[in-house]
């Protein structure tokens, strides 16, 4: 029988749970996309299967030690998902696949832009929140790096090769840029930003690094705008952050979708 990997995340996730003592007898994935997620039901517990997402890593464990560093750091604040009482976080690695453990939370339906102050303010809470994380991790430098690498596995196009050339030319101003850095969340968008019971909570630091704050916050802006926010919502929740200069997310929104198309390009040849 050939499994998919919907069904291989499933049966990876479970055989580690049932190895640390972990009842998992109705799990069952609830998302599948770059990463599966799988409810360990019935105890209260969330893995998180990579499978897309690994083609970006030369070392899948070290990036995702790096996240449980960082969602560690960040329980005590309640403002990520916080770790399970049942089961360490990980990383473990079951039926050639890594992933992560942590608390199962319940989420009061989709995140949407509809109070752009409270939006603004979430990021901004994050991020001074992980400007004292002490610890070491990648950099824009080695974001690059793995998005050329992702960039390596399509065909050998003059389109792959323009990609290359694109990429290399935001090396000055977004990768290698002199302006100051600090741990950020790496991929802080609509999606990964959950409304809970609890609040506000953010989810999946698994592209945690350390960077300029204009990294987050542009992709935070294109979230928006991709769920419809106009340019005034867009306007009110930068100040919310304490943004001023919309112009200084240029090189970054450039390099963000640039990565955007490589991925989708990726994918498509897959």
């Amino acid at each position: 029988m050939t499994f998919g990997i919907e069904e291989e995340a499933l049966a990876a996730a479970c055989s580690v749970a049932v190895k640390h003592g972990l009842p998992c007898g109705d799990a069952e994935v609830v998302y599948s996309g770059s990463n599966v997620l799988v409810h360990l039901l019935p105890s209260p517990v969330i893995a998180r299967v990579m499978s897309g997402t690994v083609a970006l890593h030369d070392d899948p464990q070290a990036w995702l030690s790096r996240e449980v560093e960082v969602t560690d750091f960040l329980a005590p604040t309640g403002l990520a998902i916080p770790p399970s009482s049942m089961i360490a976080p990980g990383p473990f690695r079951s039926g050639g696949l890594w992933m992560t453990f942590a608390s199962w939370v319940e989420v009061d339906g989709p995140m949407e832009p509809s109070d752009a102050e409270v939006l603004g303010l979430a990021l901004r809470s994050l991020h001074d929140a992980l400007a004292k994380f002490p610890g070491e991790l990648g950099t824009m430098l080695d974001l690059q790096q793995d998005i050329e690498r992702l960039r390596r596995q399509l065909p050998s196009t003059p389109q792959a090769k323009a990609l290359r050339e694109r990429l290399i030319a935001l090396t000055d101003t977004v990768f290698d840029t002199s302006l100051p850095t600090q741990a950020l969340h790496g991929d802080a968008s609509l999606t990964n930003l959950l409304r809970t019971p609890m609040g506000l909570i953010w989810n999946d630091f698994e592209d945690v690094l350390r960077g300029p704050v204009h990294w987050d916050v542009a992709g935070y802006v294109m979230a928006l705008e991709d769920r419809g926010a106009d340019a005034a919502f867009v306007r009110r929740a930068l100040d919310a952050y304490g943004w001023d200069h919309t112009e200084d997310l240029a090189p970054f929104t450039a390099a963000h979708e640039l990565y955007g198309e490589i991925w989708r390009a990726y994918a498509g040849a897959g």
